[in-house]
């Protein structure tokens, strides 16, 4: 049997107690033989160092000090993986922790994955589990219940925050003062929504007194990214928890046989084909036939607009009053930015208006097809951009074009917090700071097209512009321009010839 002989702990807190076993080639397994030094005394571990044969020896951050008097010891180099598992302890239930944690703030919907992640957490990290909601506009019947769901999964409180004026003001507005596009279709609806809850999590963590925060993101998703780089960004000393990329649990079938060993109720209604996200701004549709790109979408799929087929057979006229930038009324009813856009997809979602499909470069490295409605963004977008050819001049768009690119590439990457980003904004900002008056478009059957457009800071100068005879623009004047402007030209063809 093995000795503990002269050992005193290290100064480090992240000192572990080890063995190695008399055969060389033989090293037990981690979850055998690593302890934090959180544990009171060495005594508490009497029990399991009696069970091990070999040497002791105590290692804090690579460093091996010796264990046993005139022993020579084999220090091994323990990979970061290795490292990070010898923080490991025993739960309450004889099984080793992953990690010891004391609080986890979990994004949480009330779903099947976020349900049994409550659980997990418990199981694994030995923690208490707070679960926040963010009421972005995804709709009450995803709200509904909540509270009774993330206590009956195990969770110690349920924290929801209404973020749709935050939403809306803070994160969608930029980007449509930005014109920001994800490869030439894509209006970004799941990227800018991922930040502002992102956000609001570090903030309950700081609330709750929590070390860590956990999502439910897949490893293949973008949305994993979002996250994790907005906890970095606002609080770089919070622990990261991303069952998906730990457990075992493979897909549907295996979440709910976990639900049931732990007695966590599952929804049980019948679950969609599709994977689904919506908020304020949009519904995106991924998955089932949707995986082929040779697969038309089905008719039923869509849940916010109509089919442009089905849509009135007369066009409507809608008036978005806009100032510097940022739209502040319908049709002359100025209302807050949350309550605009609601009022605006009710609007285009009767005509058909906002379906995009396309397939896009996900931050990961794969393809992927996505379907998404979005019809007051999609009203917006059109209105803001009307304007600005009406108050900006052509090198001024051509320059925020260009920053628009990388302004979308940022934000679907989950760079809401980089300070490029927030210095392109101060650009925006600044450069749309005249683009303010009104923009009617006309709906019908899917289409958004411009009727009118009205601005006090207008460029546009009818008495210049007018083919009739004007006082400012002498027409004899374009000769000489041209004979400048085409210089190049001539003198390439001189020398060809």
């Amino acid at each position: 049997m093995a000795k503990l002989q002269a050992i005193s702990p290290c100064s480090s807190s992240s000192s572990n107690l080890c063995f190695s076993g008399s055969n060389r080639g033989t090293f037990l397994h981690p979850e055998n033989v690593c302890w934090p030094k959180k544990w009171s005394s060495f005594q508490d571990m009497g029990a399991k160092a009696s069970e091990l044969h070999g040497h002791a020896v105590v290692h804090s951050n690579r460093n091996i000090a010796k264990a046993s008097n005139n022993q020579a010891i084999q220090a091994v180099l323990i990979s970061e993986k290795e490292i990070e598992r010898s923080d490991t302890a025993p739960s309450t239930n004889g099984r080793f922790l992953r990690r010891k944690l004391n609080k986890v703030v979990l994004a949480y919907s009330g779903g099947l994955d976020t349900s049994v992640i409550v659980p997990w957490l418990r199981e694994n990290y030995g923690c208490d589990v707070v679960c926040f909601t963010a009421d972005v506009g995804q709709g009450v019947i995803e709200l509904d219940g909540l509270e009774q769901k993330a206590m009956a999964s195990g969770a110690c409180q349920l924290v929801v925050k209404d973020l749709k004026e935050e939403f809306v003001s803070d994160y969608i507005f930029p980007c449509l003062r930005a014109g920001a596009i994800y490869e030439r279709k894509y209006l970004l609806g799941t990227s800018m929504a991922r930040p502002v809850i992102a956000k609001a999590m570090v903030d309950v963590a700081r609330e709750v007194g929590a070390d860590a925060v956990s999502h439910g993101c897949t490893g293949k998703g973008n949305d994993q990214v979002r996250f994790e780089l907005t906890f970095f960004a606002l609080n770089p000393d919070l622990k990261v928890v991303s069952p998906w990329r730990e457990w075992e649990i493979r897909g549907r079938e295996d979440a709910i046989e976990y639900a049931k060993r732990h007695n966590v109720p599952v929804p049980v209604t019948k679950k969609s084909i599709y994977s689904r996200d919506r908020n304020l701004w949009h519904l995106s549709h991924e998955g089932d036939v949707l995986e082929d790109p040779r697969n038309e979408p089905k008719k039923d799929m869509y849940m916010l607009t109509v089919d442009p087929q089905d849509a009135p057979n007369k066009p409507e006229y809608i008036e978005i009053g806009i100032a510097g930038g940022l739209p502040v009324s319908v049709n002359g009813k100025h209302l807050s930015p949350a309550s605009l856009l609601s009022e605006v997809n009710k609007i285009g979602g009767k005509h058909g208006i906002g379906r995009v499909d396309m397939i896009e470069n996900r931050i990961v490295g794969m393809k992927s097809r996505g379907v998404y409605e979005t019809p007051g963004g999609t009203i917006l977008f059109a209105a803001v951009r009307e304007l600005e050819s009406l108050t900006l001049d052509r090198e001024t768009i051509q320059v925020k074009d260009s920053l628009a690119l990388k302004y979308a590439e940022l934000v679907y990457a989950g760079r809401w917090f980089d300070p490029l980003r927030e210095s392109m904004d101060a650009f925006m900002e600044k450069i749309t700071a005249t683009t303010t008056g009104s923009v009617t478009l006309k709906l019908y059957k899917g289409s958004v097209s411009v009727a009118a457009r009205r601005s006090r800071y207008s460029l546009y100068r009818q008495d210049i512009s007018t083919f009739e005879s004007g006082q400012i623009y002498n027409q004899a004047d374009a000769a000489g321009f041209i004979r400048l402007y085409g210089l190049p030209t001539r003198v390439r063809a001189m020398l060809e010839n």
